[in-house]
């Protein structure tokens, strides 16, 4: 089922003074961004504040996995902060994901904690050679992680777009499903292998799509955001200027 996702632009860039610029250069259409590990390592805990302070809304992607107690004091620093989505890793184990939604402040707190399953980048191949499980399939270990994450209060996955609707027909509203790799039709798939473009993601039934480089790489990123936009809301692209 068609859904209108809603896009997080990726501030991946090395410093504040960057971010600046790019969000400057959007202007009021984007007011989500994600802040994820290249950002805050440079910057920390400034570039949330900054954009907060912009009106914007924030995904803090930092991944975390960390014995529980570290988590939920991680996930409470982050929930002062205000973000609105913070990730942590599936391979934490429940308990991981339990202290993180804890130190969130709960199930229906403002920061919204998201089990990130199997990254974009990995391969069946990838993630057997990582875990040493043999004969992984991709959907079989989403749909198990996501189960992990109802469980314990999480409030939505983090997974490709193949693997959404399987989430979704699992467990309908109780999850949000937030899908990166995001790519222009016919544009380079670049270290991710399983990419998807705007449409695709809508049909997915993404709650949530994060949008890179296809924006960010390209000279003109305004309008390619507005274009992605548009095509994630299932219009016609403006047209070009000029």
């Amino acid at each position: 089922m068609a859904v209108n996702p809603t896009p997080i632009v990726a501030l991946d860039v090395p410093t504040l003074a960057q971010a600046r610029d790019f969000v400057a250069r959007l202007g009021p259409a984007a007011d989500f961004y994600k802040v994820g590990l290249q950002l805050f390592t440079r910057e920390g805990p400034g570039a949330v504040e900054w954009l907060r302070g912009e009106g914007k809304r924030v995904f803090l992607d930092l991944k975390l996995h960390d014995i529980p107690n570290t988590v939920r004091g991680a996930a409470q620093s982050a929930a002062a902060l205000g973000v609105d989505l913070l990730t942590v890793h599936a391979l934490g184990g429940a308990a991981m994901v339990r202290a993180a939604v804890e130190g969130a402040g709960g199930a229906d707190a403002p920061t919204r904690v998201l089990v990130v399953t199997v990254l974009t980048s990995h391969t069946e191949a990838d993630y057997s050679e990582a875990t040493g499980a043999p004969a992984v399939r991709t959907a079989d270990t989403v749909l198990r992680q996501a189960s992990v994450a109802a469980r314990e209060a999480a409030r939505g996955v983090v997974c490709a777009a193949p693997e959404a609707p399987l989430v979704v027909a699992a467990h309908g509203a109780r999850l949000g499903v937030l899908v990166p790799g995001l790519r222009r039709a016919g544009g380079p798939a670049h270290d991710q292998a399983r990419v998807a473009t705007a449409a695709e993601m809508r049909m997915a039934g993404a709650t949530w799509v994060v949008v890179g480089r296809a924006v960010t790489a390209e000279a003109d990123p305004a309008a390619a955001f507005a274009a992605l936009v548009a095509e994630l809301r299932g219009a016609e692209p403006p047209p070009a200027a000029g």
